[in-house]
Formats: structure tokens, sequence, C-alpha cells
């Protein structure tokens, strides 16, 4: 074999090894980001959890109950303060569906609405209901390792994929080497720009799972302002029928 063509050889190699490393890393980063959504949803979920609003001159607390299932199913019910009491939030698919008790309406959002605010908080709807899948609308990269809350983490690049309906131009997630802890995010606008962080914290045993029991959504542009999700209580895998996850059910669920 001449020189040119030992050289040729050895680019050709070189190139066949550096995209079977890069397709080996994709592969391991989206193992990783699977393995921690897992971890955080189950087949089927249950909760209890309080939401506090945080802002430089008052604070206000709502508690809330939860069902979900898969990545097509979510309701969410506000048990209080009593003027919200008896709302509902629910999704099926791609639809996402209000309920007013006060004016006894059923409101269906448009997907438009996904990146605004949910009840007045730091979350989107798009957080709560989750219309978007870490898994399967971004690729993913490991971009690095970090320490948070005493634990390695694999620091993860999400991109959206090509027409995603996403939020976030892009995220940055840290997720626990040992336990697939997703210990906190950093969720950027179309044009890079920092919009909000969330925060994983007091890791407790909730439903048999090792978990962040409180959450902190900060926002980049807005001091002293935040919200806290704290989970009171979880139980995963118990079966829900997909007929629970209704309009007519979110009216009359408690």
């Amino acid at each position: 074999m001449n020189i040119k063509r030992l050289n040729k050889f050895r680019w050709i190699l070189i190139g066949l090894l550096l995209a079977t490393a890069n397709f080996t890393q994709a592969q391991n980063a989206t193992e990783i980001v699977k393995k921690a959504d897992s971890h955080m949803q189950g087949k089927s979920s249950q909760g209890i959890m309080t939401m506090t609003i945080v802002r430089p001159k008052w604070r206000r607390t709502v508690e809330m109950k939860s069902w979900s299932k898969g990545r097509d199913f979510s309701l969410i019910l506000i048990k209080k303060p009593v003027r919200d009491k008896g709302s509902g939030y629910l999704k099926r698919g791609k639809e996402m569906w209000n309920w007013l008790p006060k004016v006894g309406r059923v409101v269906k959002m448009p997907p438009s609405m996904m990146n605004q605010s949910w009840m007045g908080s730091d979350f989107t709807n798009d957080d709560l209901v989750r219309q978007s899948s870490i898994v399967i609308d971004y690729t993913h990269k490991i971009i690095g390792s970090e320490t948070l809350e005493g634990r390695d983490c694999y620091k993860v690049l999400l991109t959206p994929k090509p027409n995603a309906p996403v939020v976030w131009g892009k995220v940055e997630m840290w997720i626990s080497k040992k336990d697939y802890l997703q210990l906190q995010s950093k969720m950027y606008d179309e044009d890079g720009y920092l919009v909000n962080t969330m925060r994983g914290s007091k890791i407790k045993n909730l439903g048999g799972r090792v978990l962040p029991s409180y959450m902190e959504m900060i926002p980049a542009d807005k001091p002293n302002q935040k919200t806290v999700l704290e989970y009171k209580k979880l139980v995963f895998d118990k079966p829900i029928s997909d007929s629970f996850f209704s309009v007519q059910n979110m009216k009359r669920v408690n």
C-alpha cells in the first residue's frame, strides 16, 4: 500500500472512530435522560403538593393534587385556597383544558399558551402538564460533570428536534450519576438567553423512590422572585384508567 492510500485509509478510520464515539456518547446521554425521566414519572403517579409563589412584597400558596399516566395523560386539581378550589387542568395527548367551577366553564387551551405562566407562578403550563417530552422532543449530549447537593452529576445539553412542540431554545440539565435525580435545569430562549433555573433539593423517599422533594423555579431577570413546588406525597405505578382523564371527570374529581 503506497503512502497516499495509507494516509487516506487512516483518515477514513479516524472518521469512523469519531463517528462511532459521537454516536455512543449521544446514545449514553439519551439513556441518562430516559432513566431520569422514568425515575421521576413512573408508568403513572399520584401526588399531593404545594406551590408557593414568592414575590418581593407578597407570597401565595396553592395546594393541589395531581394524577399522571405516561406522557399523554395529566390532571391537576386545586384544593386551596378557597377562591381557586375545584379548578382543574387536564391534558390528553396534545390537548389541554382548564375547568373554572366559579363560572361553570371549560376552556380549551391552545398550544400557544404552553409557554404562559401557570396560575401566576414562574412555572409554565408546559412545566406542569409536560406537553413536551425531554426524551422525545430533544437530542442529548453530555457536556460535562459537576457536583450538586453532594452528588456527582452529568451535565447534559438538550437541543430541540426540528418542529418539536417545545418552549425552550435549549436546556442544560444536571442529573446525578448514581440515582438519576434531576437536580438542576437551566432553560434558555431561542436567542440563547437564560430564562429560568430550576433546582431540586431536600432529597427524600417519596413513594418508594429517592427524589428531590423541593423544586425551586427561579427567573433570571427578576430579583427576589421564585416559585417553590414541594411534594408532600407521591404514589407510583398505581393503575389509572385512561377514562379517568376526561373533561367530565375533571369537573367532579376531588
